[in-house]
């Protein structure tokens, strides 16, 4: 089984880091969002803690293949914080992600090319501070067997890392299991052989779960 390899890396807590260039403040804080209005939400809130900056630049990116991506300079030179901001976000793969760098003014111009190393440099510091996981789908399934073959199946699923959702004990002992989708076949031929035929599995619904925190 792979599951660390499937589904797609998204922030689960942001964080925040900050950078100096020439006498200037570079803070980022980054947050998880599952929407446009959220994004909009906490670069709000952002700005009104940091009212007195120069400038609040932001990007987000939202979306298993990025299909939301959006970002400003808030007054920079264009092309000079936004989009560098961005792309740190899609470089690392993240999604469902925003984050915001506050600049405080130091009194020096530092140049294009500054702007763009400390903008990018300052997404990078956030990001050390985050967790991430992975949004993976999955099948839930529901397993049935007696009482005789349930040391089996739990072997099994232990030596496949998976820990069931849910378990009654009464006439035959149901499992209810959680497993990624692209796993569901292997695991029922794996279960069949195991158990000697003496498992009954049925597929209830497809989901998004979170796994693989790292």
């Amino acid at each position: 089984m792979q599951e660390e390899q499937s589904g797609y890396k998204i922030m689960l807590t942001g964080g925040s880091g900050e950078v100096e260039e020439k006498k200037s403040r570079f803070i980022a804080t980054l947050s998880p969002v599952e929407n446009e209005e959220e994004a909009e939400a906490f670069i709000a809130g952002i700005k009104k803690k940091y009212w007195d900056a120069r400038h609040n630049c932001y990007a987000y990116v939202i979306g298993e293949r990025a299909e939301v991506v959006r970002y400003s300079d808030d007054g920079e030179p264009g092309g000079t914080a936004g989009k560098p901001m961005l792309e740190v976000l899609l470089g690392s793969e993240i999604r469902n992600a925003a984050v915001v760098v506050t600049r405080y003014f130091g009194g020096t111009l530092l140049g294009t090319g500054g702007l763009v190393r400390a903008y990018t440099q300052a997404v990078q510091e956030g990001l050390k501070a985050c967790t991430t996981g992975r949004r993976i789908a999955g099948v839930q399934l529901l397993v049935t067997t007696d009482y005789h073959t349930i040391g089996k199946v739990l072997h099994l699923l232990g030596q496949q890392g998976i820990v069931p959702q849910d378990a009654v004990y009464a006439e035959d002992v149901r499992l209810t299991l959680l497993v990624p989708e692209e796993s569901v076949e292997r695991l029922c031929a794996d279960m069949t052989e195991a158990a000697a035929g003496k498992v009954v599995m049925k597929k209830l619904e497809r989901i998004l779960y979170t796994a693989a925190i790292f």
